[in-house]
């Protein structure tokens, strides 16, 4: 875990969490099947934690249920607006007689959520309390699909394999891991068994930002977020090359700043801010120091987009935005900024 996640994990008032614990106190949050393959207990920790950064989008769904044996393979990387293509081969290991299977995509959203807990006396003093975060999600998303069909009936030891060409989200969202919330798909086939529990086999399906997605406005975003330059007040923020900025890879920024002034410092940092239930403002995900006489007359600085930054993203209350700030450390007093929005896939 490297770049933004750590910068999350940092951001906690527990940074050494997630970083090997494993349970804490007792608590433990939830998933949706087939996205609940990550033991329970990784998904809490202590109050300021954050519990959900240490989970990896691939641990969370599990290849197959007890009764069968399959696998689900995927051709080619996934984007937003294309098409999944594929193919299933699964086994019985037992006789499976189902009321109904489907091949079907689904989308969930996990988010940490700040819990608490009261213990009062009889005159309603409070002798015990407890603050913790804990992680639950529900599906946004089950597309089923009627091609390719399955077989409802399954002999032990019957096989089955087909091809599959389905769409992929038309607008949305792309998989992303925001630290404290996630947005992820999964292609799951499905045996709708009655009196007992349902068998699937499924696979995690990431499905990659496009540009045109973002420029789509599918994602709500800031001002300025896909220009090369940007003007805010008698500074501008100039980008190269042109957003969107691609995860993995490097900007150039120049900032050109005439009023910056003087102080102890200054920097120019990459900032995310978070929307989610336990959300986080400003967080520095790179930041670089300088003089500030080189803003009055112009500097280049280049930004590396940690390849584990999530896409620009905005849905079912959480996303994440970016921006680039320069900022002058005055002692004393306020510092001085500017900034711009950038996008990011």
């Amino acid at each position: 875990m490297d770049g933004y996640l750590t910068a999350v994990v940092a951001s906690g008032n527990d940074p050494g969490f997630g970083t090997g614990f494993f349970g804490w106190g007792g608590k433990q949050g939830s998933a949706p099947t087939p996205f609940d393959a990550v033991d329970r207990r990784r998904l809490a920790g202590p109050n300021g934690s954050h519990p959900l950064a240490a989970v990896r989008l691939d641990e969370l769904v599990g290849a197959s249920s007890d009764n069968l044996d399959g696998r689900i393979e995927i051709d080619g990387p996934v984007r937003v607006g294309e098409g999944i293509a594929g193919r299933l081969a699964l086994t019985a290991r037992r006789d499976i007689e189902a009321r109904a299977a489907v091949l079907r995509l689904v989308g969930v959203r996990l988010a940490e959520q700040r819990r608490s807990y009261e213990q009062r006396d009889s005159d309603g003093h409070v002798v015990r309390s407890e603050q913790w975060v804990e992680v639950d999600g529900r599906l946004f998303e089950e597309l089923p699909f009627m091609e390719p069909h399955l077989p409802t009936r399954l002999a032990a030891g019957q096989s089955f394999e087909a091809e599959f060409n389905l769409p992929a989200p038309r607008l949305g969202p792309p998989s992303a891991h925001l630290g404290t919330a996630l947005l992820a798909w999964a292609l799951e086939a499905r045996w709708d068994i009655p009196m007992r529990g349902d068998e699937r086999i499924a696979t995690m399906v990431d499905v990659q930002p496009h540009a045109d997605y973002l420029r789509s406005g599918a994602a709500r975003l800031a001002e300025g977020s896909l220009y090369d330059a940007w003007q805010t007040g008698d500074a501008s923020i100039a980008v190269s090359p042109l957003p969107p900025a691609v995860a993995g890879t490097e900007i150039d920024v120049t900032v050109t700043w005439p009023s910056a002034g003087n102080g102890r410092g200054a920097r120019i940092e990459l900032q995310a801010d978070v929307s989610a239930p336990n959300g986080i403002s400003n967080l520095v995900v790179w930041s670089t120091t300088l003089d500030p006489a080189v803003l009055r007359g112009g500097t280049t600085v280049r930004i590396p987009i940690p390849a584990d930054a999530p896409p620009t993203v905005s849905v079912d209350k959480v996303g994440v935005a970016y921006s680039i700030r320069a900022l002058v450390d005055r002692p004393f007093r306020s510092d001085l900024a500017v900034e711009r929005a950038i996008a990011i896939i």
